[in-house]
């Protein structure tokens, strides 16, 4: 069975492209142009977003949040025409799964649509453990949401469920960027050593105490990280 890919992008020209390229690597592709009309479309069966940030009404970051916000947990990846860091770190806290930056090859695009759509193929590969303690936190892999006493639950994206999965599988060792990425990421390396370091920040602001001061996941300068529950 085909997967859905929802396609949200006002730039018509951009679409079609996007659409024609996703058709023929075999998705099927349901495209809206504004942010109601993707949080409408989102209710349905879908298994990947595709999702533009500057978009008419409700813009893309919007919708990410209000997706997460409501215990989505389809991969996002968030199409930008701002290449700088800020713009890529502000997608991935409103929480999208991978960024592109505009104009981008459209063989990238597939790829990565690609490599998001088989992150739930690779984690059960590189994790044992379908649950972690993190401190006081219990995470439930099937579920993807962290709880504690006397907290609001927390609903993992994607993608953030997958690296923690991998630190659980791995307590205690010491794991270098390229190989959180291989194992993580899977064989599509579209994502950088960059991104390692920004979605392990994304942990700490989840689970640490102090950011600044963390227990749980530790820096190993110039190697990587080391996981302790």
């Amino acid at each position: 069975m085909s997967l859905r890919v929802l396609v949200v992008e006002d730039e018509r020209l951009v679409a079609d492209m996007v659409r024609l390229n996703l058709e023929h690597a075999g998705f099927v592709v349901i495209h809206v142009e504004d942010g109601e009309a993707a949080l409408v479309a989102a209710e349905g069966e879908i298994d990947l977003v595709v999702l533009d940030v500057m978009l008419p009404g409700i813009d893309g970051l919007e919708v990410a949040r209000r997706l997460r916000g409501g215990g989505s947990r389809v991969p996002i990846l968030m199409l930008t025409a701002r290449g700088e860091v800020p713009a890529r770190v502000a997608g991935l806290d409103a929480g999208a799964d991978d960024y592109l930056t505009k104009p981008f090859a459209m063989p990238e695009l597939v790829a990565r649509v690609k490599a998001l759509t088989r992150r739930s193929e690779v984690a059960p590969r590189v994790a044992t453990r379908r649950e972690v303690r993190v401190g006081p936190w219990h995470v439930n892999f099937d579920t993807r949401e962290a709880s504690r006493l006397g907290a609001a639950k927390i609903v993992l994206t994607e993608t953030e469920a997958a690296l923690l999965e991998l630190f659980a599988a791995h307590p205690g060792e010491v794991l270098g960027r390229a190989d959180i990425l291989e194992m993580a990421w899977g064989m599509d390396r579209s994502p950088t050593e960059r991104t390692v370091d920004n979605y392990v920040m994304r942990l700490r602001k989840f689970f640490e105490e102090d950011v600044n001061e963390p227990v749980h996941f530790l820096t190993l300068r110039g190697v990587g990280y080391r996981f302790v529950p």
